[in-house]
């Protein structure tokens, strides 16, 4: 028995051996290490040397197609933007492009900050869209999409010409034409450097923490009158669920339970189950709300205007989530959305029958 118990432990032990290295784990019992592929798939971010960018190429043409079915409805045709997101392009001169420094980045009375008045590196901008845009359904852009749609803003911004096409050949080279390339200082001694001298000055990160002689507790001089509190609707249910602005609590007064950071949970007639609540969570979860309230123009039209407008034509409904378009309610183009086909008869249905009301 003991010489059956020796060659199992022998085994055991081989088999250990035997195993890659990514499979042994330093924490037994508690999940796994992940492997290779697993790292691949999610290492995709890319570093203003450029290592990690996959190769590809996409033209000035090419960008342009996609950017106005695919980005155009958030960021504007020409990146001029819409009533939500900032300017992409614009404030930026061909003497910043040839000095790396943006001229209008001194000027307090610029009305402005625009995306290539800041931007130091390239491949900020290639790796952002690749990883999260476009904003209803991020990393869907094939690598070649990238290039192209970064081209084509490139092109806007007056960087490269309207028969450029950007690649991981020449995307160094362009870089070294980014108006505000020069912008960008270490001087801020967040890492090891001579840039202060002595190197005595030490940045926030090593700051100690003070926790005595605080001031007293702050207290609430002042708040909203109640008869005031309410009175367009519950202000927290009229703004986007993302982002640092959500919108305050006007449904109870300040510190009461629900002025927490997090959005209200909005359910429909019936309760949790019903038909209505599930089109609202399908809302959020496919980023419907990104563009629409539910009271109230965002960037498209708030879904109870939708529901007064076509009463009962849930197909044509339907058709439009699906088709995207634009000038029915403006000019700002709705993508068309590609969602399973159960969720986009659900929203239809909901908007259909009133949109719970």
């Amino acid at each position: 028995m003991s010489r059956l118990r020796n060659a199992i432990a022998l085994s055991a032990v081989a088999a250990a051996i035997a195993l890659p290295v990514w499979a042994q784990s330093r924490f037994p019992n508690v999940g796994r290490d992940a492997t290779p592929r697993e790292v691949a798939a999610w290492d995709i971010d890319v570093r203003p040397d450029f290592k990690g960018l996959p190769a590809g190429s996409g033209s000035v043409d090419d960008g342009q197609d996609l950017w106005e079915a695919r980005c155009a409805s958030c960021h504007g045709i020409f990146g001029e933007s819409n009533a939500v997101f900032n300017p992409l392009v614009g404030g930026t001169t061909a003497d910043d492009i040839k000095t790396g420094h943006v001229a209008n980045l001194k000027r307090p009375d610029f009305p402005g900050r625009t995306t290539f008045m800041k931007v130091p590196t390239l491949s900020s901008v290639w790796d952002y869209i690749h990883r999260a845009m476009p904003w209803d359904n991020p990393k869907s852009l094939s690598n070649n999409d990238v290039y192209a749609v970064t081209a084509y803003l490139l092109h806007l911004a007056d960087i490269v010409p309207a028969d450029f096409t950007l690649s991981d050949k020449n995307i160094a080279e362009v870089q070294q034409k980014l108006p505000n390339r020069n912008g960008m200082t270490t001087q801020h001694a967040m890492w090891p450097g001579n840039e202060f001298g002595t190197g005595k000055l030490k940045p926030d990160t090593h700051a100690v923490a003070c926790m005595k002689d605080c001031g007293p507790a702050p207290t609430i001089t002042s708040e909203l009158p109640e008869h005031a509190r309410n009175v367009w609707g519950n202000l927290r249910e009229q703004n986007r669920t993302v982002g640092p602005q959500r919108g305050a609590d006007t449904s109870r007064p300040e510190g009461k339970l629900g002025d927490a950071a997090g959005p209200v949970k909005v359910v429909g007639p019936a309760g949790a189950d019903s038909p209505g609540a599930r089109a609202i969570a399908l809302t959020q979860e496919h980023g419907c709300t990104g563009c629409h309230n539910m009271q109230g123009k965002l960037v498209g039209p708030a879904f109870a205007d939708v529901a007064r407008k076509y009463p009962g034509k849930a197909d044509y409904l339907l058709g439009k989530i699906k088709s995207g378009g634009s000038g029915v309610w403006g000019e700002t183009p709705m993508p068309p959305q590609n969602f399973p086909e159960a969720d986009l008869k659900t929203i239809a249905d909901w908007l259909a029958t009133g949109a719970g009301k």
